[in-house]
Formats: C-alpha cells, structure tokens, sequence
C-alpha cells in the first residue's frame, strides 16, 4: 500500500484540527471555497466544446453512433467500420515503440556546456607518475579557467563525485589530456549519470513507464495526454525475518500518475501548463480511499469523519454515461472530490490559518494545494516544491497554439470516418436489395386464397388471363462497386489527414513502389515523419519538464552530494527514431575517425563507448567501466608501462635497435639478409649510365 506524502517541511503549513475554528461555516473559510468552487465551475464551462470533441473521438474508436445520428425504418444496416480504431491503435503502437525501443524511459542527465562548481575534464599521464604535476592553474588562453581567488585546493574541490577516486592523483591537470597515453576523466558527467541513474529508478519504481503507455493512448484519442507527479510515496517491500514474521520494509520513494483528460480542469485563458495560473483535479473516491487520505500528511481527520458521516455526494456528467456506452442509469456511491493547485491572495491563505515562511511573507499571492469534499477543506497547504511549480504535465498529440487541449486522431478523421460508415450502409443495402428478386402480383388472375410465399417448386393456380401475366420478378440494378470506391476514397483520405498510411498497420497487397523491400522501407521511412513531430511535443511538454521536477525533487527532499553539478535534464524521445543498427554504424565510423593520434584529444571516448552499448541494446552501466574504474584499470596498467630497461638494450629480447636509441621498441620481425633490398651492408652496385633520347631528325 502506498500513501502519498506530498508535503516535507511543517514550515510551510498548519494543521488546524486541534483549533476550534477549523470546521466552521463563517465567510473566511468559505472565501476559500467559493474561489476553488468558481474556478471549477469556469473551467468546467469553457471546456464544453472540447468535451464534445472527445465524445465523438471516442464513439467512432468504439464504434458507436451517438444521438445526433438518426436512421430511417428502411435503412436496414448500420454497419460501423472502426477505421478510427484502427489509426488510434497505430499512433499509440508507434509512440510507444519510439520511446521505449531502448527498453528504458527516455531521459537523461548531461552536463551543461560551461558546467560550473564541477570540473568538466581533469586528466593523469600514467607515465608521468614520477615527473613534477603541471600547474592547475595553466597558462593564459588555454581554456582552463577557475574561479576568481581560487587557492591550491581548487582543483580537488572540482573534482565532485570523483573527489574521493582521483584526490590522491599527483599530477591530475585540468581540462581533457592532449597526449595518446593520458587518461582524461569528467567529473561533470559523473555527476550527471549518477542523477540520471538515480531517477531512472525512481521512475521504474513508479511505473512510470506504464503510465506513459496510458498517457500516450489519450494523447492518440483525444489529442491530450496528462501526467502528474512527483509526488513521495511511502512504498512497502515485502520481507520476512527467519522467524517467519512479515515485517515488510517501508522506503520513501517519489512517484508519478497518469490523470485522465476528462477529470482534468486547467486554467482556461491558458494555451500551455506554464501559463496556466491554476488546474484542478476531479477525484472519485470510495469510503476506503477517502478514508485513507487520513494518513497522508496536512489532511483534517476529523473533517474527513464528518464528510463521510454526510454521505456521499457524487454527481455524474453528462459524458459519463457516454464513456459507459449508454448503460442504464444508476446511482454512483462515491465522493467528488477537487484537488486545486494554483495561486492564492497570501491574505486568503493567512485567515484560513496557513501559516506563510518569513521570506514569503511579504508576497501577494503564493501557489497552494486546496483538497474540497462536500464543500469542507480537507487539505490546505502551501505549494512545497522549490521553486513552487503545478505538478502536472499537459502533452498534445498535434498542438493547437490557441487552445490548451490539443488535436487528436478521432478528431482529424471524424468526417473520413462518417463517410466510410455511410458509402458502407449504402454498398450493404444495395447488395441485399440487388441480391434478389422483388415480385410483383397481380392477383385478379389468381384462384383466391393461395399463399404468396415464394420457394423452390411453388405452384400457383390460375383462373384466368394470359400465361405468364400474373407474377412479375424484378431485378435492381448493383451499384454498390461504385459505392465501395468511394468508402476507399474516404480511407485514401483517412490516411491522408492522419499521417498514418494503411500500409504502415497491416495493409496487405500494396502495389507500386512498394512491392519491393527497398520500396517499402521507403515508405515506412516516410511515413514515420508525422510521428517525428508528436515525438517532440513528448519530449517539450512531458518528458523534458517532468525530468527536470525529478532533479529539483531530488536536491530538495533527497540531497545526494555527490549528485551536485551545473546538470540539465534533456529528452531522448526523438533519438529512439534513429534506427539502433543506423546509429551503431555511425558511432563506429566516428570512433574509427577519432583513433587517430591527431584527432584523439578532441573525443569523449567514454561517451562514444557506452553509446554504442546503447545502440546494441547493451545496459551499459553493465558492459562499460565507470570512470573511477577506469582509474583503477589506469594504475594496475602504470607499472607494467613503466618497467626500466638497460641502456643500450633492447627493450624486447631478439629485437634488434634499429633506430639507435640504446633499447626502442620498434618492433619485433625477422633480420634483413644480406643481399636483401634496403640492406645497409649489400654491395652497392653503380648505375649504368642513363641512355640518351634518340633526337628528332
């Protein structure tokens, strides 16, 4: 079981259950209700026609024709061709494979490129162990600069997380090694990794990744996707002692949620999350979980026991009944609850009986979190993050720059999709009707009282008239082919205004260029340029400024010092759309490039490594070595590299010094023979003299 533990500081808040005034009716603590309940009620409003978008996005995902949709008595089909299901299927299957084909949530943690407080490259010659260490302080415009009135000791506080690894070094230097047999590490990016692997964690230990998955299906849907977080949980470990006892163990660790767009009520004159000055969450909540809200932190016990004593209070919209596909009406035994986060007159907040830090005191409005159930206060609290922030990330599928909620597929082939169902009805009709034969009888030539059905073998009796005059078979013309070209008409037009072509899901019997393995890779390749955009708005409005509340949730309520850096969180969604086999031959090309002695002092060696594990699919914290590993790996190889030699011997027995430096290592090989070309010890023999040219005459 996992309880939400929002708020870390009691500076920023007051329980008032002990007061006597903290259940009362008076206008102070109904100000505060009156604000949330009319910000609610606007939102609410403004948000009508966006509602109706979503209903009719998610009637043809379901394939449900809505009220506006009447049918007449003879209109015997009413076929539904779920093609809208389909293409929503396909955005969902290709978002989610982009940004999960590294099987790891895609963020990461780099260093900033003038990184400060932290080292960004410090290097050791290993065969300069015995030899003076260069000054730290280098010479002018070599690009290693420290801070102003920086004493011997600057250098070590640099090193950050490496402090510990590297601080014995004596001649560690700053900035990367400009010769082949220098080791250069970066105290930056080690840094940087231990904050990425860090909430990595946290985001797998969340299930982060499952929550994506559900904020991408509505994104697909709906054109908006919505994650909250993060927020401490206190997460239960199942243990057991030798005894047998259960005593599980109890860690506090951050989380995320996915929040549904039809419980999700944003500020209305907003177009982003960082213009809006307010959302609120609408909750449903059963006895238990209303309950429960009692052992998270700030919540008022004892107004919680009256709410429930009230009953519960919850009223459906009118979109719920729709969501259920038009079930029969029943009554819904659970609370409405509204969560509020946003901006609040810092004097509201002091009649209330928040209580406001010293250094807030003097600002007009402070953001706060609000918890209203049947029109009481459960919960108010200042907002706890640092900087203070609304916990929640608003991702579009395709961005509507003057609305808040974006644009999805059900919306881009809402008419595509009433054509298909209508040119479908039509074509079924027509076939059911030209199928058979329509009788016409003339009964007056008939003997009365016959029955008019018609079988195989039926015999009718005559009176009268001329044979053949009496029953009449009519044949309607077919014309459902033409009907169908058009419903593939409006599927050619299906895939045209979203970006997904029938061929990328399945669609067999492609013709033309594609009939070929070259051709179809053409296609795809092609086809995956509207998902480059989608992918982006991911990275820009979810993953990059959820990353960056992880970070900030990290040094606030979990400070790591040797996590300390000048960091920036950066999206990787819109790399995963480089195929792996692609950026795998590119990195091995680079890494070709860089093994020249020339160009080796300009390449980050560690980074090109653990980029090519990525690429192979490898986990490389797993294949590659840390940089404090490699320093151990650097000085077990520093002896071998320094063993002494005689002077005037050869370095490798049977190797003779060709150079004549008293012991090179040149390298090892058979003697020249006498006789052997480029023997220095052959007879020379002279050249014969050269022929003159014979001359014209």
């Amino acid at each position: 079981m996992a309880q939400d533990k929002t708020d870390y500081t009691e500076s920023t808040t007051v329980s008032l259950e002990d007061s006597p005034t903290f259940n009362r009716e008076d206008g102070v603590t109904k100000s505060i209700i009156e604000l949330v309940r009319g910000k609610f009620n606007r939102a609410k409003t403004a948000r009508r026609y966006d509602e109706e978008r979503w209903l009719r996005a998610y009637r043809n995902y379901r394939g449900i024709y809505g009220p506006d949709v009447q049918f007449r008595e003879d209109e015997k089909s009413r076929v539904f061709i779920k093609v809208t299901k389909t293409k929503v299927l396909a955005a969902y299957g290709a978002i989610t494979e982009v940004l999960f084909s590294n099987n790891s949530f895609p963020i990461s943690v780099e260093p900033t490129i003038l990184p400060e407080g932290v080292a960004e490259d410090v290097h050791f010659d290993p065969t300069k162990a015995n030899q003076p260490p260069e000054s730290p302080y280098g010479y002018a415009g070599d690009g290693k600069k420290l801070p102003p009135g920086a004493t011997a000791q600057t250098l070590e506080k640099l090193l950050g997380p490496l402090k510990s690894a590297l601080g014995g070094i004596k001649n560690l230097t700053l900035g990367p090694g400009t010769t082949p047999t220098a080791v250069t590490f970066s105290p930056a990016m080690v840094a940087a990794k231990k904050m990425e692997k860090k909430i990595k964690d946290q985001l797998d230990e969340s299930k982060a990744s499952k929550q994506l998955r559900s904020t991408a299906f509505e994104m697909s849907l709906f054109g908006t996707g919505i994650m909250k977080g993060p927020f401490a949980i206190d997460k239960e470990y199942p243990s057991w002692e030798e005894s047998g006892n259960y005593k599980p163990t109890i860690k506090t660790v951050p989380s995320t949620s996915h929040v549904s767009v039809w419980n999700f009520y944003p500020d209305p004159d907003a177009a982003n999350m960082e213009e809006a000055s307010y959302v609120i969450e609408r909750h449903k909540l059963s006895r238990s979980q209303l309950r429960a809200l009692k052992k998270r932190p700030y919540f008022r016990k004892q107004v919680i026991d009256d709410v429930i004593a009230e009953g519960e209070s919850y009223t459906k919209e009118y979109w719920e009944d729709d969501l259920n596909d038009y079930q029969t009406d029943h009554g819904v035994n659970r609370f409405e609850v509204l969560e509020f986060w946003g901006t609040v007159d810092s004097e509201m907040l002091k009649d209330n009986g928040v209580k406001i830090p010293a250094e807030l005191d003097g600002a007009d409005e402070l953001q706060a979190n609000v918890w209203l159930c049947n029109n009481r206060i459960i919960r108010m609290v200042l907002n706890p993050f640092k900087p203070a922030r609304i916990p929640y990330y608003a991702v579009p599928y395709e961005l509507n720059p003057y609305s808040f909620f974006g644009i999805g597929i059900g919306e881009n082939m809402d008419d595509t999709q009433t054509l298909m169902n209508g040119f479908m009805r039509l074509a079924v009709d027509n076939a059911v009707l030209s199928g058979n034969l329509v009788f016409e009888v003339d009964e007056t030539n008939l003997v009365p009282g016959q029955d008019l059905q018609i079988y195989p073998g039926k015999v009718f009796r005559r009176q009268g008239g001329a044979p053949g005059q009496a029953i009449f078979g009519t044949k309607f013309p077919n014309v459902s082919n033409e009907n169908l070209q058009l419903f593939d008409k409006a599927r050619v037009l299906a895939d045209e205004s979203t970006g997904f072509p029938s061929f990328a899901h399945g669609q067999t019997g492609v013709a033309g260029v594609g009939r070929t393995a070259s051709g179809i890779s053409m296609l795809m390749n092609a086809a995956t340029g509207s998902i480059k955009t989608v992918i982006k708005n991911v990275d820009d409005y979810l993953l990059r400024p959820m990353g960056e509340a992880f970070f900030s949730f990290n040094m606030q309520f979990d400070f790591d010092p040797e996590a300390i850096g000048d960091l920036e969180v950066k999206a990787r969604g819109t790399e995963s759309l480089m195929a792996n086999e692609v950026r795998s031959q590119r990195l091995m090309q680079f890494l070709q490039i860089a093994s020249s002695p020339a160009l080796m002092p300009f390449a980050k060696f560690p980074y090109i490594i653990r980029e090519i594990a990525k690429s192979m699919d490898l986990d490389p914290d797993k294949v590659t070595n840390s940089l404090e590993e490699a320093a151990r790996q650097a000085a077990m190889v520093q002896p071998q590299q320094q063993q002494p030699t005689a002077p005037g011997a050869p370095a490798v027995p049977g190797v003779a010094d060709t150079a004549g430096t008293g012991g090179g290592n040149i390298g090892v090989g058979q003697a020249p023979v006498p006789g052997e070309q480029g023997f220095t010890g052959n007879v020379q023999q002279p050249r014969p003299a050269p022929t003159p040219a014979p001359q014209q005459a």
